[in-house]
């Protein structure tokens, strides 16, 4: 497999490479390929080079003609909309470019064969759990590549915000650890070229939407990476951003037109207020300074509303579904591009692979807010959105609210009960923390009871869960925000570290226990029909327990949650209509099989989670 895979990309690249030579006025055709038998049959070339405006392109190719050409202000940009015939064959396309019927030059340009059964490919759902991944912290499993030649930053491992050297060889290694814990997919942070001057390893500053971050690997890399997950049951789910790119974007330097970034008479970045995107009464520009406005001073503001930027974004997205055969995508800062280009940059990907998926970041503790994006919603506005998945910060929020020591359930509780604002709560994405926020052990005081309360529910609750790397072993955190600490190395990803998390060589007995434990959950909801796609009924909070049911036709499953400090008894009678003919229940975590008649007794700040018999 991968020495086809290899053979493939070679021959694409080599071709691609004819006539884009040092004495070559065009020294950029994007994307690079495209593929027979899509579902659109149009792309367009994103062509640039030298003063190229005032040239004319041509093909002969058979079942593919030149559908528009696109001249903007800045003529060292081309776009050329291509239509692709069902009738069209894989193979190499010669594109010419002549000026007063003088051929200037000629550039190949492969269209390949889709992949057996891509269209339908199986996006990331309710029976997987998702590991997410910051690649330069992960594992280092190729130090050559920590620092390029030509590449501003260097490496600096004692510097928490720099660039560490973890790589998608260092995932690629440790695919048989994360099979073995149980997970299903791994969400990883951006891996395409970052080449700003410092703070880029956490790849949301895109310099080149084509290419994989040398120091990560290769785009072949990837590729590969994500063939080995398959063959192993993992999904790779890749993180994108349409909102906003690096300032050292190539394009940045020589800009296709004035209106292809979000512009201000002087720097205006985002208020972050997203309640502007339902607000009845808002005004023009708070919602503008929402979606308009800069993230920071290094990452300019994309605009969607220009259809050429648009259709750009769109088709990058698609290339690499189809060039890496990913299993999902999470859009970053969703709500903030323009609302109308993301329903139909999620309309058209889910036309090419509907039964994809795709989960939008929303970061928002009002349901009603994060409602207002998934598909099936009924908005007042009258917005229709096409996203399927958004991740769940108001559940994540209340829990943490709730583990807090003056805290308690009931927060969670009414939380949960606002599911009736989702369009599909089954389809959100569940969450302990992430990579933006203070470790979930930190969110609780390293508190190893309350600790294993939040993961229990987050892996058994409606939803589909995803734990951050090094969750499992206990990596911590201050309690404020520090990015760099958030996301330190995982043990063991480096040379010479003296604790190993993947093998568990010099682990602490309670980081041991934790990575026993939330492998034990794994593994067994592996085969829970009732926690995958299961009805969900819970009981309102009493004495600081929260008890809730997972159930099917094939499996009941009750959840308790008891956060006292001593020992609670729990009077079953509450749970008649749950607990019908059931007379025991076994635990997941401890193998202990429970007699349940009128009363329970639950462990101190435990978690129990009962398969009903």
């Amino acid at each position: 497999m991968q020495l086809k895979n290899t053979r493939l990309s070679l021959f694409f690249l080599a071709a691609f490479a004819i006539g884009l030579s040092a004495q070559s006025k065009i020294s950029r055709i994007e994307p690079p390929n495209w593929w027979a038998g899509m579902q659109n049959p149009k792309v367009q070339l994103l062509i640039y080079g030298e003063k190229i405006g005032d040239l004319n392109p041509g093909i002969n190719y058979p079942g593919i003609s030149i559908e528009r050409v696109i001249k903007v202000k800045n003529d060292n940009y081309l776009f050329v909309d291509l239509l692709i015939e069902k009738t069209a064959k894989p193979g190499t396309l010669q594109l010419d470019f002549s000026k007063d019927g003088k051929l200037i030059e000629s550039h190949n340009w492969p269209l390949l064969q889709r992949a057996p059964g891509s269209a339908q490919r199986t996006g990331f759902d309710n029976s997987d759990v998702l590991y997410l991944i910051t690649p330069d912290r992960f594992a280092n499993g190729d130090p050559t590549n920590d620092a390029m030649p030509g590449m501003r930053e260097k490496p600096n491992r004692s510097f928490p915000g720099g660039r560490h050297g973890g790589d998608i060889e260092g995932i690629r290694q440790q695919l048989d650890y994360l099979k073995d814990m149980g997970f299903t997919a791994i969400w990883v942070n951006p891996v395409l070229e970052n080449d700003m001057e410092r703070y880029s390893y956490h790849g949301y500053s895109t310099t080149d939407f084509y290419k994989v971050d040398p120091r990560f690997g290769s785009n072949e890399a990837y590729r590969q990476l994500a063939s080995e997950a398959k063959a192993k049951g993992i999904k790779i789910i890749m993180d994108m951003i349409v909102n906003h790119c690096g300032s050292e974007h190539w394009w940045m330097k020589d800009l296709p037109c004035d209106d292809w970034i979000n512009t201000w008479p002087t720097y205006t970045e985002t208020n972050h207020r997203k309640s502007a995107m339902q607000d009845p009464y808002v005004s023009t520009i708070d919602k503008k300074t929402f979606t308009d406005g800069w993230f920071v001073p290094t990452m300019p503001d994309l605009n969607q509303r220009n259809e050429l930027m648009a259709n750009y974004l769109t088709q990058n997205t698609i290339w690499w579904v189809e060039y890496a055969d990913i299993s999902g995508i999470r859009m970053d800062t969703y709500p903030y591009p323009d609302e109308d280009y993301m329903s139909e940059w999620t309309r058209r990907v889910m036309e090419e692979y509907p039964h994809f998926n795709i989960v939008g970041e929303e970061w928002n503790e009002n349901p009603a807010i994060v409602a207002y994006w998934q598909k099936g919603k009924i908005n007042p506005n009258g917005y229709t959105s096409q996203l399927k998945s958004l991740m769940d910060f108001p559940v994540q929020m209340a829990l943490a609210k709730a583990l807090q020591k003056d805290g308690n359930w009931n927060i969670l509780y009414e939380t949960v009960a606002q599911d009736f604002l989702y369009a599909d709560p089954l389809n959100l994405v569940t969450l302990p923390d992430n990579h933006d926020m203070p470790r979930f052990f930190a969110q609780v005081g390293e508190d190893f009871g309350l600790f294993k309360l939040g993961i229990a529910f987050t892996l058994t609750v409606r939803g589909i869960p995803q734990i951050f790397y090094g969750t499992e072993i206990l990596m911590t955190s201050p309690r404020e925000r520090n990015d760099g600490i958030i996301r330190s190395d995982f043990p063991g990803g480096w040379a010479g570290d003296k604790v190993n998390g993947f093998t568990g060589q010099g682990l602490s007995k309670q980081q041991t226990e934790a990575r026993d434990f939330l492998k034990k959950i794994l593994r067994w909801r592996l085969r829970s029909s009732a926690v995958q796609t299961g009805k969900m009924m819970h009981f309102a909070p009493q004495n600081d327990v929260y008890v809730f049911f997972r159930y099917d036709q094939q499996q009941r499953v009750m959840v308790i949650l008891n956060k006292n400090e001593s020992v609670q008894m729990l009077n079953l009678d509450r749970f008649a209509e749950m607990l019908h003919g059931v007379s025991e229940g076994k635990d997941v975590l401890t193998d202990v099989t429970y007699e349940l008649k009128k009363k329970l007794e639950l462990p101190a700040k435990t978690p129990l989670i009962l398969e009903l018999k």
